[in-house]
Parts: C-alpha cells; sequence; structure tokens
C-alpha cells in the first residue's frame, strides 16, 4: 500500500476511535458516580451509606454492560456486596459476568428489536423496583438501543404487534424520535412507566444519548421521563407512513384510537427523579477534534446535528469535500468533522441486500465522486457503539485504494447503493469498519480528511 494512502487511513481511523474513546461508557459513569470512605456521590447528589438501604441498579442499552462494571467500580466491592441488586438489558454479545448486576441478554447481536426474553427482562426489572421502599436508591442506566431492549407491551397488545409496527416504520425511513413517539404509547415502561412503577426513595438516572438535541423523554424511550407525546401524536406517525393493516396491527390502531378517545388523566409525577445526561456526541467530537489538531489537521466542524436521508447526506459531504480541497492551499491538511444519524430509506427489492446507514452514506459519497480524484482525500463513518444496521460493521471508508479496489473487481457503487447492499460492494473492497461492539453509543462519527498535494 502507499505510504501516503496508509497514513491517511491511520489517521482517520485514530481521530475516529478518540472520539469514540471519549464516550466509554464505563469512563463516563466513573467521572459521576464517586466513592468517600462509605458514603458517594451520584452526579453530584449525595448519599450516606450507613443510612441507606438497598441499591438497585436497572436499565437497558448498547452502553449498558460498561455502565454497569462502571458502577459497581465506583462503588466498591464492600458496598456492592452488602447492598446492591441489579438487571440491565443489553444485546446478547454484551454480556459478562459482574458481581451483582445481572447483564441479561435481551436481543441478539445486531438484531435492533424487541423479542420475547426482552420482554421477560423487562418484567424482571419492573419487578425489582416495586419492590423498593422509601430507604433505597435505584440508579438507572440508559443509553441508546434502549427502546428495543426494554419491551414491555400493554396487556391489550402482544410482541408481535409492537415488532411489526416497528419493523414497518423503520423501513419507511421513521426518524427515531418518530419511532419512540409510538413506542412510548405502546409500552407499560417507556414514557416515564419506569419511574412510576418504583417505590424507590431516590432514583436516579444516568443517560448516554444517542438522539440529536438529547431529548431525555426520547433516549431509550424515556422510561425515567414524563412523556409529552400523546397518543394521537402516535396516530400522526402511522397515518404519515400509511402503517395500517395489514402491514400494522389493527390491534395497535384501535388502542391508540381509543386510548386518544378517553384521553390521558392527569398523573403526578414523582419529585424524587432526577435525569441527568453524562455523555453525547458533542463528547466524542470534541475528542476527535482534539486528536485531529494534534496531528497537524485544521479542524472544520459540521456539529452533532446533522440528520436526513443517507444517500443525500453522502453527496453533500462528498460535496463539501470536493469543495474544500479544490479551495485549499498546497500543503494544507484538512479535518470535517459531523455527528448526527441519517435514515435510510429502504427500496424495494426481492435481491438479497446488507447495510446499515453509514455504509450507506459513504457508498454515496463514493458514487458523488465518480469523476472527481480521490488521492489524499478519505471519508470515514461509523456507528460509535460498532454497529450499522444488522451487520458486524460499524461503517465504511472510502480513500483512493478503495476506489482502486473496486475497479479491479470491476464494480461499480450505483446498483448497490439503490437497493441499499452496501456491505457487498464494502466486503468486496475492503472498505468495512470493524470494532465489535464498543459499549457506549452517541449517534454517528464521521471523519473526513483533506490534504492538498
Amino acid at each position: 500500500m502507499d505510504h501516503s494512502l496508509d497514513a491517511l487511513r491511520n489517521d482517520a481511523r485514530s481521530i475516529w476511535q478518540a472520539g469514540v474513546d471519549a464516550v466509554r461508557s464505563e469512563q463516563l459513569v466513573a467521572s459521576e458516580v464517586q466513592r468517600e470512605g462509605r458514603d458517594f456521590t451520584v452526579c453530584g447528589h449525595r448519599f450516606i451509606g450507613d443510612r441507606l438501604g438497598r441499591i438497585a441498579v436497572v436499565g437497558a442499552g448498547k452502553a449498558g454492560a460498561g455502565m454497569a462494571a462502571g458502577v459497581e467500580s465506583a462503588l466498591g466491592a464492600d458496598l456492592v456486596d452488602e447492598k446492591l441488586v441489579g438487571w440491565v438489558n443489553v444485546p446478547a454479545d454484551c454480556v459478562r459476568p459482574l458481581q451483582k448486576i445481572h447483564l441479561h441478554a435481551a436481543r441478539p447481536a445486531g438484531v435492533n428489536e424487541p423479542t420475547a426474553e426482552g420482554v421477560a427482562g423487562s418484567e424482571r426489572i419492573l419487578q425489582i423496583v416495586d419492590d423498593l421502599s422509601q430507604h433505597d436508591l435505584c440508579l438507572v442506566l440508559l443509553s441508546g438501543g434502549g427502546s428495543a431492549l426494554l419491551p414491555a407491551p400493554n396487556p391489550s397488545l402482544t410482541l408481535a404487534d409492537k415488532l411489526a409496527v416497528t419493523r414497518y416504520l423503520m423501513k419507511s425511513g421513521a426518524t427515531i424520535e418518530e419511532l419512540n413517539t409510538v413506542r412510548k404509547r405502546l409500552s407499560r415502561i417507556k414514557g416515564g412507566g419506569l419511574a412510576r412503577a418504583s417505590r424507590a426513595g431516590q432514583m436516579m438516572s444516568l443517560i448516554i444519548s444517542d438522539i440529536v438535541g438529547d431529548p431525555i423523554d426520547m433516549i431509550a424511550s424515556g422510561p425515567t421521563c414524563p412523556d409529552r407525546t400523546t397518543d394521537t401524536d402516535a396516530l400522526h406517525v402511522l397515518k404519515k407512513y400509511q402503517a395500517f393493516p395489514p402491514a400494522v396491527s389493527l390491534s395497535v390502531i384501535e388502542f391508540l384510537e381509543r386510548s386518544a378517545r378517553q384521553g390521558s388523566l392527569p398523573t403526578s409525577w414523582p419529585d424524587n427523579v432526577v435525569n441527568t445526561i453524562i455523555g453525547n456526541n458533542a463528547t466524542a467530537l470534541e475528542a476527535a477534534a482534539s486528536e485531529a489538531g494534534s496531528r497537524g489537521y485544521h479542524v472544520l466542524s459540521l456539529g452533532s446535528e446533522n440528520c436526513g436521508e443517507a444517500n443525500q447526506e453522502g453527496r453533500a459531504l462528498a460535496a463539501r469535500c470536493r469543495a474544500l480541497r479544490e479551495d485549499s492551499v498546497h500543503g494544507r491538511r484538512l479535518c470535517l468533522l459531523s455527528g448526527g444519524e441519517p435514515v435510510v430509506h429502504l427500496a424495494q427489492t426481492d435481491r438479497p441486500r446488507r447495510g446499515g446507514r453509514n455504509q450507506q452514506l459513504v457508498l454515496a459519497a463514493l458514487d458523488a465522486l465518480n469523476d472527481t480524484r480521490l488521492d489524499g482525500l478519505l471519508l470515514l463513518s461509523g456507528g460509535t457503539d460498532g454497529e450499522d444496521g444488522p451487520t458486524d460493521a460499524a461503517g465504511a471508508w472510502i480513500d483512493a485504494g478503495i476506489r482502486e479496489a473496486a475497479r479491479r473487481e470491476e464494480i461499480e457503487p450505483r446498483p448497490y447503493l439503490e437497493i441499499n447492499n452496501a456491505y457487498a460492494f464494502f466486503e468486496r473492497v475492503g472498505g468495512l469498519l470493524k470494532t465489535g461492539p464498543t459499549h457506549t453509543n452517541v449517534m454517528d462519527l464521521r471523519v473526513a480528511l483533506i490534504r492538498v498535494n
């Protein structure tokens, strides 16, 4: 491999990794849970160990395993052994033994959908918080992916009902806010349900955000936050995407319509619940920018609120990279950073396909750069959780070497792009970004490097 190309790839991967490392879940928890003798603080709130009853740790999310390990480490083996009980729903590939917190495999790796195992884990969590008393503390650990990992359908609905509507909305390109608006109205645990079920004297929720703007009521569908959406809002989402029978169960629509007609009875909200964002995409972007600067790059950031459709976002990013190179002086090294989470609109096809939003975005960028020389230019996009769609990759990258490999294979981006089969393209040319689970999740991080020779 050309030395300059190898160096460019190393820089891009290191800059991206610095962003992920800055939001490692254990590290984020350690900064918020601190032991002082027999006492400890959580997000600045002090607890007297000898006056406290039990410490219950519950939650769900892709970062759940690291967060749980961080809690046990911060509290110390003695307090954990004496006082702690815990249950956290996580993906199967994140399960590992901890001292007292049980990590429950609530779904298979790479399958971001609710399962019967997830329902069982959610029921156990509800039992734990219902068994607490005013002398107890409940720590809730929430992160991206928590919605699928924490299913507890309303008694009049089945898991199959929720699964069908979730699949339909995701395939239709619904945003995470729209998806969670529907999920909350169909659940006993989301939309503040967990907080209302708890009998603990104090509930502290530590949250790693995976949604633009850090809306607490949307992250993991807000199990510890009052729901500001309504059944009517959920019905509007279904109507927008034409989510009607037979694609979506009639039971879901009838339930929402009935609830909307009845109206929500005003309920008091517990005054003992504290929600704190402990990490987000901006944290990762800041660390990536620092790493890029240390490597001699002039950094430009597009911020953390880049959503939109993956194909359009990829083409727009490609256009920015092209313009930056054309306008830059000889010898300049530029790093363009971007965070957020686009959506993918799935094409109608009977052909096999695999991919994710990051792979789709990068492949769209390659297609847009078809007539542009790529020497000195690299674009990488990856999910900070290590997952991109139902694949084993976090994302993908493109550069001159990837284009050359595609030409040797005699393949073009467009046919793969049109049926959302980006994984197959990058698998053939070597452009997949594979990290395994990172035990965190703050949406996606994109790194574009431009060296003007």
